[in-house]
């Protein structure tokens, strides 16, 4: 009699003991669903300030698009940048006809960013670029274009254009 009498004392505790292990099982599986595994992707916002066509841009500010074979996207912009107060003038261009959107990123020699445009659809150009201090002529900076694909925004690609400020703009 007392074998039995010990082992009903042991399925006295078998019960709450999987009823614990059950509720600590849930509770990690509930944790482990709810916390997300990689940030949601928000792709980039569109450019408030682009505007439709193309500019006309004085020579001097050396505006010209930049292609090379191979690559996915025509662009323009100016290679002699000027400055009034933090707006940096660039008339960054999509190129009407392109199939990508356009980004253009201002960085200092030291390859911090310093300004950026939103992205522009083909055939549109934004003017200036909003910086987050005021540049003196003759400065050195880094314009990096990238490009993305429309339905993806994975990377269509990216060239950066080594340029010095022109001077103030008038």
């Amino acid at each position: 009699m007392s074998i039995k009498a010990n082992s009903k004392k042991n399925n006295d505790y078998t019960v709450p003991i999987l009823f614990g292990v059950f509720a600590v099982l849930m509770v990690v599986m509930i944790t482990a669903l709810c916390i997300p595994k990689t940030p949601e992707f928000v792709p980039p916002a569109f450019e408030a300030a682009a505007v439709q066509g193309t500019p006309e841009v004085e020579e001097s500010m050396g505006y010209t698009e930049l292609y090379k074979e191979g690559m996915a996207y025509r662009v323009s912009v100016c290679g002699v940048p000027t400055v009034d107060g933090q707006d940096l003038t660039v008339y960054f261009t999509n190129t009407e006809g392109n199939e990508k959107y356009l980004k253009l990123r201002v960085l200092d020699t030291d390859g911090n960013i310093l300004g950026e445009t939103g992205l522009l659809n083909p055939g549109e150009y934004v003017k200036t670029v909003t910086l987050t201090k005021t540049l003196a002529a003759g400065e050195n900076l880094k314009l990096k274009i990238m490009g993305y694909e429309p339905e993806t925004y994975e990377s269509a690609g990216s060239v950066s254009l080594n340029v010095t400020v022109g001077g103030i703009s008038e």
